[in-house]
């Protein structure tokens, strides 16, 4: 409304994916034509105290106030607050216009879980095949990854699913070992949830600027 746009525009509500579910679906809609630029963004706001209450029961939370994503002492994670945007174009299209180029989007990928135990208990198989989609999409080879920014909320049900899902796409490609770090940046900002992929995509756009590992991308994922 205040810019006057007048291409797609739409809430998204996937939970803690939702702002990278955003952007899967304005990438999307610029390979349809049906918009030339896209505004993404994620926010979180934590203004009920019943959803802390929820967490606790579940035993989500952090006891020690830390969260430490695939540390053999993770207790849980720690809520956060954030507001995260960015804008997208086609790369001839920012190419051609001189635009300061941060980052490419090779591919993205979505999928859902299916049937599980519940919210804190996800799917290895479903995360293993929503990677291998997005490398088979952006025709990436396994073997040229040096880091991935991983959910790694901290938790110590969901971070092992993660891993393990991770190191059965790449045992679907490389035979090779340690090779790849895994960070979150959870472990810096706490839990921003629904804004929680764009946070993560802007650390990693800060690591390329940089042209370094964030310091806590100490873990190497096995292969098997």
């Amino acid at each position: 409304y205040f810019l006057d746009l007048h291409g797609p525009c739409l809430p998204v509500d996937t939970a803690c994916s939702s702002s990278l579910v955003a952007l899967h679906l304005a990438c999307d809609s610029m390979r349809l034509g049906e918009c030339d630029t896209a505004l993404v963004g994620g926010v979180h706001l934590n203004l009920w105290l019943a959803n802390f209450a929820a967490f606790e029961q579940m035993g989500a939370l952090s006891a020690s106030g830390h969260c430490r994503a695939f540390d053999a002492s993770a207790d849980g994670f720690v809520p956060a607050e954030g507001c995260v945007a960015v804008l997208l174009k086609p790369l001839e299209a920012a190419i051609a216009a001189g635009d300061t180029i941060h980052a490419v989007i090779r591919a993205t990928a979505t999928n859902n879980d299916g049937r599980t135990n519940g919210l804190t208990a996800p799917n290895p198989a479903a995360q293993r095949d929503v990677i291998l989609e997005a490398w088979s999409a952006g025709k990436i080879d396994p073997e040229t990854i040096s880091y991935i920014e991983a959910h790694g909320t901290g938790t110590p049900l969901g971070d092992p699913v993660e891993a393990r899902g991770l190191s059965e796409a790449f045992a679907r490609h490389t035979s090779r070992h340690a090779f790849c770090q895994v960070g979150s940046v959870k472990t810096n900002l706490g839990h921003t949830e629904t804004a929680s992929g764009l946070a993560s995509l802007m650390k990693v756009v800060q690591c390329l600027k940089h042209r370094q590992l964030p310091p806590n991308a100490n873990l190497r994922v096995p292969n098997r």
